[in-house]
């Protein structure tokens, strides 16, 4: 089983575009809208949420984790690989995320090497994303912009008023200012707002949704890990959960994302 575990909604970003390309394999996504959003906590409570969420997908048998969520990502993910790395060893099992992918396609859209980034408070401030990709070219500019307040529009289903339209211009205006030629929407919520994004931003600026990039990512590693990929079941099964509520999860999901899913369980993490 795949397991694709989100602060929230977005993780949906991620996981729809895995399901368009790997559809036999049986799924299940965790939402912690609860808690969410996750990138205006610390360092070490995202570190905890993400523990819980680990412990219990493991726990309900996933053999594959993957941590959509770029905040988890950035600020998590080594810990929880380094925490888990026995068992995973042990069990043939691993955690994956989402930011190295997109940093290494980022660099091969970008023609000038001027990149920029948005992102939550913590996936920002982790400078993970500039770390990574200057790794791959030392001589990038990275430009990184927090926009702390899209994933509450977002989770909110607000995204789509002119409020939430006016702070996006705010958010992207330095970007658009520093002449980058390439943009990471570096949270899985933000291709929700992909076209006001592109209407700011211009034709000239290519948007890179980490999601798709991801699901590209996992059909390429399942096809160099045989030992992984043979022990995914593949019945087309799919799961949804979430922390709070399951009829607005099953709502944003069909609304927005035109998934028509199952009624989602309703879980406790700790």
């Amino acid at each position: 089983m795949i397991a694709v575990f989100d602060s929230g909604y977005g993780g949906l970003t991620v996981l729809k575009p895995i399901m368009d390309i790997l559809p036999d394999y049986d799924y299940v996504y965790l939402g912690d809208n609860a808690r969410a959003p996750y990138g205006n906590h610390s360092p070490e409570t995202i570190k905890l949420f993400s523990e819980q969420a680990t412990d219990y997908l493991l726990g309900k048998g996933a053999n594959l984790i993957i941590f959509a969520c770029n905040t988890t990502s950035s600020v998590a993910l080594r810990h929880i690989q380094q925490k888990y790395e026995k068992l995973l060893r042990g069990e043939n099992k691993r955690i994956l995320g989402v930011l190295i992918p997109a940093a290494q396609h980022v660099i091969k859209e970008s023609k000038s090497g001027r990149i920029g980034v948005m992102g939550t408070k913590a996936t920002i401030n982790s400078k993970v994303y500039d770390e990574e990709i200057k790794k791959i070219n030392a001589s990038a500019k990275v430009f990184s912009k927090a926009c702390p307040l899209l994933v509450p529009f977002i989770e909110e289903g607000w995204h789509k008023k002119p409020e939430a339209k006016s702070i996006l211009k705010k958010y992207l205006n330095p970007l658009k200012n520093a002449n980058i030629d390439t943009l990471i929407l570096g949270c899985t919520h933000y291709p929700m707002m992909s076209s006001s994004i592109s209407k700011i931003m211009g034709k000239n600026i290519k948007a890179v949704n980490s999601g798709e990039v991801a699901a590209r990512s996992l059909k390429e590693y399942l096809e160099r890990h045989t030992e992984i990929e043979r022990q995914l079941s593949k019945n087309k099964g799919r799961r949804f959960l979430t922390t709070d509520n399951p009829k607005e999860f099953k709502k944003f999901a069909e609304q927005n994302l035109g998934m028509k899913i199952k009624m989602p369980e309703k879980i406790l993490l700790s």
